[in-house]
């Protein structure tokens, strides 16, 4: 027994799909993610096992550079629904107690002072369980939206990123922790000798401040970020508490994770302070034949290829429509893009050989293979999360779902039992907010 305790994050999309572009299709895949009711159901399902957070990825776009048209988006469910999720937060919140409620804001297309008073207000509203994922952005579609024919470039995204975060954090701490008085007697609400002017003036933003949202339960919501390039881990060991990564196998998350506590510590951090996570999903069943029956069925029955390179082509700005599904992946088409490089080489890794077609990438796309995925009985399950645990790869999971709500509570139901067991995972919350529940100061 340890008393190292793994982290459990949920990983939702507020829309038709999980980031299996097929999770819609499977039998048992309930159809309500237009109502609240639905988010409401998996949050606390979520907080019954004891996750430290469910968190909610988005984009602002419809998938739209696969045939530079929505049109297959639409057709096959890839991703055309992404509900606000503000609204879809409150509800959460409000349906459950304890568990950690997360949300994607881009830092490309929104505004310091709005991100800071929205995530402000929900951890205040929450009693201390905000958590902010920082993202950068990363399509045209996104741009398209917002008045632009292309997104920024890489570095700029990162420039603007790390101003971004500078204007958020100081809007954040314009009240000190007990600027508020509110003295009926004296009259006196707040102190203005402890409520700050930010005055925040770079290349991007100007913002006077002060955040119209007092000091918040946890002093700071906490971040998210999950760069994976050069640039995006050294912003991620500046600013982030949690760090989502995608390795294709444990040597290789062996690697990132080292990498990613050094540099954490060259940003003169404490890296013990900061939770590495790899993005993974679990297929629980009785027996290891049903649980690999299941899989099976996620990886052949149930996805549509286009869907998938619909959904490829939005994460790395690339049209796979100009290609056959059976074409070949030659040089040209790896040079287009250093996206395509690494997910081809992630897929060659998994299957083994160099002769890839674009279909193989739809299927790598559609599947997750890019992190781990744990498939068999429950026991089965635990061990492969604790060898990677135990081994120095991670600090806990991001668990993305097959289909939804089933692979959650099939999850909660049968594997936290045993790793509550083991002693790595909490058999209940010893907190209130989400910094007590990830062990992070105040």
């Amino acid at each position: 027994m340890t008393n190292r305790q793994m982290s459990l994050v949920g990983f939702m999309q507020a829309g038709n799909v999980t980031v299996y572009s097929g999770s819609w299709r499977y039998p048992s895949a309930e159809l309500g993610f237009l109502s609240l009711d639905y988010y409401a159901k998996i949050a606390r399902t979520l907080e019954e096992g004891g996750f430290d957070l469910v968190f909610f990825d988005d984009r602002l776009a419809m998938p739209g550079v696969y045939g530079n048209s929505v049109a297959d988006a639409v057709r096959y469910g890839a991703r055309p629904v992404k509900l606000d999720l503000t609204a879809v937060l409150g509800g959460v919140i409000g349906a459950t107690s304890r568990i950690g409620v997360g949300a994607t804001y881009s830092t490309t297309y929104y505004d310091p002072f709005h991100v800071a008073r929205t995530f402000a207000t929900l951890d205040h509203l929450s009693g201390g369980r905000a958590a902010w994922n920082v993202v950068t952005s990363v399509n045209d579609s996104e741009a398209q939206n917002f008045g632009l024919e292309k997104h920024l470039g890489h570095d700029e995204r990162y420039d603007r990123a790390h101003e971004f975060l500078e204007a958020v954090t100081a809007l954040w701490d314009s009240w000190e922790p007990d600027a508020l008085v509110m003295d009926r007697e004296s009259g006196i609400f707040a102190d203005p000798e402890k409520v700050h002017e930010i005055d925040f003036a770079g290349k991007w933003f100007k913002v006077r401040g002060p955040l119209t949202v007092p000091r918040t339960p946890q002093g700071r919501p906490v971040l998210l970020q999950a760069g994976s390039s050069g640039r995006g881990r050294e912003f991620a060991a500046e600013w982030a508490d949690l760090i989502f990564t995608g390795d294709p196998g444990i040597e290789v998350a062996r690697q990132h994770y080292r990498d990613q506590k050094k540099r954490i510590a060259a940003a003169g951090r404490d890296p013990d302070t900061v939770k590495i996570l790899p993005m993974a999903y679990a297929v629980v069943g009785e027996t290891q034949a049903i649980a690999e029956e299941k899989e099976r069925l996620f990886l052949d029955a149930y996805v549509h290829p286009v869907a998938s390179l619909t959904l490829l082509s939005e994460v790395l700005n690339y049209d796979f429509g100009r290609h056959g599904l059976d074409d070949p992946v030659t040089p040209a088409m790896l040079d287009a893009s250093s996206g395509i490089r690494g997910l081809f080489e992630g897929v060659r890794r998994h299957l083994g050989r160099d002769d890839l077609t674009v279909r193989d990438l739809a299927a790598h796309r559609a599947t997750l293979l890019q992190g781990p995925r744990f498939v068999g009985t429950p026991d089965r399950v635990a061990g492969q999360m604790r060898e990677w645990f135990d081994g120095e790869a991670c600090d806990g999971f991001v668990l993305a779902a097959t289909h939804l709500p089933g692979a959650f509570e099939e999850f909660v139901r049968m594997v936290v039992p045993i790793l509550r067991e083991q002693g790595v995972f909490r058999s209940e919350y010893t907190g209130h907010t989400l910094r007590d529940h990830l062990g992070l100061p105040k």
